[in-house]
This record gives C-alpha cells, sequence and structure tokens, in this order.
C-alpha cells in the first residue's frame, strides 16, 4: 500500500530504542525525512549513522522533552533543516511505574507535559503542512488498571484523552491527532527483557495473558504509528488504536 508520506517532514521524540527507532526506522522506508531526539548522545550518533543510508534524511539531536526549552529549540531547529514539520509523534515515556511522589513528577514532565509542549511547539509548522498529523503513543495501562497502574498509567490515560481533545480542537485546520497503546512489547534492552530477567514469574503471567502467546515486537507499533501518521489516512483523526494481540478485554463503545 502506497502510504502517500514520500517527501513528508517528521520529527519524533525518543528515537533511538525500542518502538520509537522502529518508528523512525519505518518512517524512512516510507519516504519521510526524520528528526529525531532522545537523551542518551551516544546512542543519538549510533542511531544516526546505522539509519544515515535507509531511505529519506535522518537527523539526531541530543535532547531532554523533561526540559521545555530545550525541546522547542529542537524542534524549532528540526523545521529549518527539513524545511517545514508535517507529522510530530511524541513517543517518550520515563517508564516511572512504582508509586512514588518523585515517579509522578517525572511522569506528568516527561510523559504528558513532553507530549504537550512537543505538539505546541510544533503547531506552528503543522498550521503550514497540507498533511499534519500529530500521533501520540499511549499505553495498554492507560486503557485498563493493570501492575502500570498509578503514575505511569494515569498519565498514559492522560495523553489519550488530549489527544482525542486535540483532535476535535484541531480538526477545522486540517491537522489531525491519533493515539497508538501498544501493548506488552518486548525488545533486546528494554522494560520487558529487564522484567525477563528481574521478575521471571511477572514475566510468565504477562506472557500468559496474551492469547496470541507472545508480546509485540516495535515494528508491529511503529507501523500502525506511521500509518496513522500518513496521508493514506486522512480521515482518521480522534482514534486511540490499541495494538496488543487481543491483551485487552474491555469493550468500549
Amino acid at each position: 500500500m502506497d502510504l502517500k508520506a514520500q517527501g513528508l517532514k517528521a520529527v519524533v521524540t525518543g528515537g533511538t530504542r525500542g518502538i520509537g527507532r522502529a518508528i523512525v526506522e519505518t518512517f524512512l522506508d516510507e519516504g519521510v525525512d526524520v528528526s529525531f531526539c532522545a537523551r542518551s548522545s551516544d546512542a543519538v550518533e549510533e542511531t544516526a549513522q546505522a539509519l544515515s543510508g535507509r531511505g529519506a534524511h535522518v537527523h539526531g539531536s541530543t535532547v531532554d522533552v523533561g526540559d521545555a526549552v530545550a525541546l522547542s529549540a529542537w524542534v524549532d531547529a528540526s523545521a529549518e533543516r527539513m524545511g517545514g514539520i508535517d507529522i510530530a509523534v511524541s513517543n517518550v515515556s520515563a517508564l516511572a511505574i512504582p508509586d512514588t511522589d518523585e515517579n509522578w513528577e517525572t511522569s506528568i514532565n516527561v510523559d504528558l507535559l513532553g507530549t504537550v509542549r512537543l505538539v505546541k511547539s510544533a503547531m506552528p509548522y503543522l498550521e503550514k503542512s497540507s498533511a499534519a498529523s500529530i500521533v501520540t503513543v499511549s499505553s495498554v495501562s492507560g486503557r485498563e488498571v493493570d501492575f502500570a497502574s498509578g503514575p505511569y498509567g494515569t498519565v498514559k490515560t492522560a495523553i489519550v484523552a488530549y489527544t482525542q481533545g486535540l483532535a476535535f480542537q484541531l480538526a477545522d485546520k486540517g491537522i489531525r491527532a491519533n493515539t497508538v497503546s501498544p501493548g506488552n512489547t518486548y525488545f533486546e534492552g528494554g522494560v520487558w527483557e529487564s522484567i525477563k530477567h528481574g521478575d521471571p514469574d511477572l514475566f510468565a503471567t504477562a506472557l500468559g495473558l496474551n492469547p496470541t502467546g507472545r508480546m509485540g515486537t516495535p515494528e508491529e507499533m511503529a507501523a500502525a504509528v506511521v500509518f496513522l501518521a500518513s496521508p493514506i489516512s486522512s480521515f482518521t483523526t480522534g482514534t486511540n488504536l490499541v495494538v496488543d494481540g487481543a491483551l485487552t478485554r474491555g469493550i468500549h463503545l
């Protein structure tokens, strides 16, 4: 399927590992120029070098999305470098799960405000685009109560609500806003690999809850993000696309 995304310009937060890196790779394969950021300068450099010959143009920057000034400056620099922004993808998460005051503050500042600030910073450029799209990455933990309820799950719920509000508020401007809510996603160096070795009982329980008998891959989550971001999804806005292999069972009417 032609996603009609060739030549578009995207900014992606958290683009060096897991779902974020797969999003960057998939955009590049579709001919989308990408500016991505992450906190680790080594990871940014490695990712940029590894993907430099993959399809469209790619550029990485070291940015902490919890720093409002740095995030805004990165968005402006990305727009100048690429000649605009058509797509904004908020993917970063602090993965602050235990119920502590510090994790509440971190989740709000990084996951939620990082998303809000990305959108606000990108908005002047999105308003000039004929194919403007916002995609936020939430989680099934924002849809149903599970072991990650607390700072992480609550903020992921808020991201879905925020994005659906954007879809309604921006529809008359031709700017779409959607969310992808991944289920458990396994990759080397990810949280589920850590749980597999550090808490094998929890890992076995989580794996057993999914009727597919496995966890998802970053590439499967990225495919949903890129599809929703692309012009082929031109009439899809305000959607929360759950990609979880039938893990969640709630019926939402």
